[in-house]
């Protein structure tokens, strides 16, 4: 997949990095730590600019995450309790759940925004609960775009560092992602076996 990547963006330039970081939000297994810290390699060989890169970047991202954020908008709140009633313990949530997570994102929802999208494998789906929550749409593409670049920062960053060693970091980054997704996937299967109990 490696070279699939760097041949894409090599062809299509800044379209490609935007191309690819919206996919990346669709297919989590295309990895934006591949893409942006090539995409950084090139800036640093003066082929692209850093400013660029980082802009194609971040706007190929936030075109990702709408489809997920409009996923949240159409399911709404009250549809999910009424899942949550029938199946509440595969959702591992109940109605009275939702009303407290509806609260707390209403207060912190920039942050989770902003702070989702630099955590692997939760800045995929972090636009579900946006949507959810039924956040405006100018603040959730805002703090999206904040967050987004942020990311695509320190990873063209990282390429335009350490030029030829890019691979590196999607190596480096590679086990933490699995990390994470591990001890997601644990957690919701303790969710519903305790949620069974009572």
């Amino acid at each position: 997949m490696a070279e699939w990547v760097i041949g894409f963006i090599e062809q299509h330039g800044y379209l490609g990095i935007a191309a690819l970081m919206l996919a990346e939000n669709l297919f989590p297994p295309l990895p934006s730590e591949l893409i942006m810290p090539f995409a950084g390699f090139l800036a640093a060989g003066g082929k692209l600019s850093t400013a660029g890169v980082v802009a194609a970047g971040a706007l190929g991202a936030l075109l990702g995450a709408w489809p997920w954020y409009l996923a949240g908008r159409w399911l709404g709140c009250t549809r999910l309790k009424r899942l949550a009633e029938r199946h509440g313990r595969w959702l591992t949530v109940t109605p009275d759940d939702i009303d407290r997570a509806e609260r707390w994102f209403a207060r912190r929802g920039p942050v989770v925004l902003v702070l989702g999208r630099l955590v692997p494998a939760v800045r995929t789906v972090v636009s579900l609960p946006a949507g959810l929550a039924a956040l405006p749409p100018l603040r959730f593409a805002l703090w999206t775009l904040l967050g987004s670049a942020l990311w695509c920062s320190l990873l063209a960053a990282a390429g335009f560092l350490l030029e030829q060693q890019y691979e590196r970091i999607a190596a480096w980054m590679n086990p933490i992602t699995t990390g994470i997704l591990i001890l997601l996937v644990a957690g919701y299967a303790v969710r519903v076996v305790r949620h069974g109990r009572h």
